[in-house]
């Protein structure tokens, strides 16, 4: 079994709940998405920069007394303590234009989903909540979308035709089975995957474009030549990452669905790997096998988990079988809470 194989049986009816996300036109989901947007998260996500991340700011606002353990030391205004002979920092206003640059997963592995929605979808509503939320007057996004097809690229716009415009290319990227070909099929019949971009790709064309400060949002589910041994070397976007990090504010959204952490007992099914199409055929009913999948499931999102953490960025985890726009409200409010935070609190969270 790949890595990223997963069932090739059709995923199990959802209740009868009105036409779902992925049963709507492509404009009625992006107006669907809108409203869910600001409707849901807009009331509880209150001041004037609804981000998903609490910025520092970049603007001088005057100086305040230096409280230990609170304030970090790179932020000392040496000159205001020089003259007091007390300990100053530097007070800054949040930045007033912001510049949202996206990097958005919409390869082959995000073609699944076992919930309302596949993760591919769930990856679309997650760049319209950051798009709506982040967007205000002199406010620019722009984009990276790994299609099969090949790289996307939006450049940084401001306006709600731009973010709609953005949506709606996102909803209709071709799909896996769109652009498969028998001439073009290996030896299992899938197509190739050669001019599909990776995400370093994605994030090393991301860093040549965005120069000014700002904020990174990638929304992947990080499966993209993640090493089989989880003591391995890093996958080859880590290092991409890190160095976005840097310069920017970096939020990793992580896709995944329930499917892909437990292999449930249904007799016989057969897997395949969407990126290469290789099939094989397990006996779901041994409770080992289903034991074995759930701890190398477990041992992969830990290992994802750890390569964002020691690269830099926020991690958010959004899964296809609850609802988003809640565990959009519990990160933010989370990251609120850890920004105002004395710094020995902060340091005791993983």
């Amino acid at each position: 079994m790949t890595r990223r194989a997963v069932p090739a049986t059709p995923a199990p009816a959802r209740p009868d709940l009105g036409p779902g996300l992925a049963d709507l036109a492509p404009d009625q989901r992006v107006r669907r998405l809108e409203l869910t947007v600001t409707r849901r998260l807009d009331g509880l996500l209150h001041g004037r920069y609804r981000g998903l991340l609490p910025g520092p700011g970049s603007e001088a606002a005057g100086s305040r007394e230096y409280r230990p353990g609170e304030d970090e030391v790179r932020r000392m205004d040496w000159a205001v303590t020089a003259r007091t002979t007390v300990p100053h920092v530097r007070e800054v206003d949040a930045d007033r234009e912001l510049t949202t640059w996206m990097v958005v997963d919409a390869s082959a592995s995000m073609e699944y989903g076992t919930a309302e929605v596949d993760k591919r979808e769930l990856a679309v509503a997650a760049v319209a909540c950051v798009g709506f939320l982040t967007a205000g007057v002199g406010n620019r996004l722009g984009a990276q979308v790994l299609a099969p097809d090949g790289l996307r690229r939006f450049p940084a716009r401001s306006g709600r035709t731009h973010l709609l415009g953005l949506l709606r290319a996102l909803l209709g990227a071709p799909r896996t089975d769109d652009r498969r070909d028998p001439r073009a099929a290996g030896p299992a019949g899938g197509a190739r995957a050669d001019a599909a971009p990776g995400l370093a790709d994605g994030l090393d064309g991301l860093h040549r474009v965005a120069t000014g400060r700002g904020l990174v949002v990638v929304v992947s589910d990080f499966l993209d030549e993640l090493p089989d041994d989880p003591d391995g070397p890093p996958p080859p976007w880590a290092a991409a990452l890190r160095r976005l990090a840097v310069r920017h504010q970096v939020l990793a959204v992580e896709v995944t669905d329930p499917r892909e952490l437990e292999l449930p007992d249904v007799g016989l099914i057969t897997l395949v790997d969407p990126e290469s199409g290789r099939h094989r055929e397990v006996w779901t009913g041994d409770p080992a096998l289903r034991e074995r999948y759930a701890r190398a499931a477990a041992d992969q999102r830990d290992q994802v988990r750890r390569t964002l953490r020691r690269a830099g960025a926020t991690h958010l985890e959004l899964r296809t079988d609850r609802d988003w726009c809640a565990d959009v409200v519990r990160h933010v409010h989370e990251q609120r809470r850890l920004a105002t935070a004395p710094a020995g609190a902060r340091g005791g969270v993983a």
